[in-house]
């Protein structure tokens, strides 16, 4: 079975407050775009586990396909083993939820694939075990994110007739690290009434709170979002806590030429 794990943006991101369990309270909208990897599980005679395309760093162990299978044989016994192929398209490190996306749409193949009966509700609560970002991707629909982003809400959100344009810098933006240079602060609008308005109103109310922190430390990023602007995005953010950046264009207006070959650059047409 096969299926093809997208890749998310944010719109916008607040730190609102450290929680007595040492994360953070966020508010941030997740927005889904079509750039995706391929994942496919086959039975095997034992548990495997593939990859082509992107190189991931680290033990392939870790790697969220092979936790989302872990997860569900430890309620499900019988479950079969798998070999598992992932070809990794989504640029890995930059804030747009690959990794999470993977061990999402493991879980839902293999309860389709083995007819495990879960619901969303049940699936989400996996979700939630192998990380933040990983219940969004079972709604895969634009969303205002709180808590620590599991927490989802639907929203009326369409951004289709726009092009995009993702610029991947190479630069591993350590998320703790992050966290840790970022004063929470919980004042100014709410993002669900931010995104109501006007893109071309967004660059100055819709704010990611780590850019500030992370510019500082990487004043590249910051060129980088500056120069989206200078070639017509209507907006342009870092999704997350980076090192991606992207640029909402006109459709027809987001230009890949022309950028330094240092950044990898991939645009996003706008749905016909």
């Amino acid at each position: 079975m096969v299926s093809f794990p997208n890749c998310k943006i944010n719109l916008g991101l607040k730190i609102l407050r450290r929680r007595e369990d040492g994360f953070h309270d966020l508010e941030t909208i997740f927005y889904p775009l079509p750039l995706a990897d391929i994942l496919e599980a086959v039975r095997a005679p034992e548990l495997q586990f593939t990859v082509t395309g992107r190189p991931i760093p680290g033990d392939p162990g870790a790697n969220l396909t092979i936790r989302a299978w872990q997860l569900l044989r430890q309620d499900f016994p019988d479950l079969p083993f798998i070999h598992i192929h992932l070809h990794k398209r989504i640029p890995i490190g930059g804030g747009l939820g690959g990794g999470s996306a993977d061990g999402a749409f493991m879980l839902e193949l293999l309860n389709r694939k083995f007819r495990l009966g879960l619901d969303a509700a049940l699936l989400a609560r996996y979700a939630a075990q192998l990380g933040s970002d990983c219940p969004f991707f079972l709604l895969n629909q634009p969303c205002l994110g709180q808590g620590r982003g599991e927490r989802l809400e639907p929203l009326p959100l369409d951004l289709s007739a726009y092009s995009f344009l993702l610029v991947h810098p190479g630069i591993h933006v350590s998320t703790a690290d992050a966290f840790s240079r970022c004063r929470p602060n919980d004042s100014g609008p709410s993002l669900r009434s931010v995104i109501t308005r006007p893109i071309e109103l967004w660059r100055d109310t819709l704010i990611n709170d780590f850019e500030a922190a992370i510019f500082t430390g990487y004043p590249i990023l910051r060129e980088i979002r500056q120069s989206l602007y200078d070639q017509g995005a209507l907006y342009a953010a870092m999704t997350g806590s980076g090192s991606c950046l992207y640029g909402i264009f006109e459709a027809g207006r987001a230009e890949a030429a022309g950028w330094s070959s240092a950044f990898e650059v991939i645009s996003i047409p706008a749905k016909k």
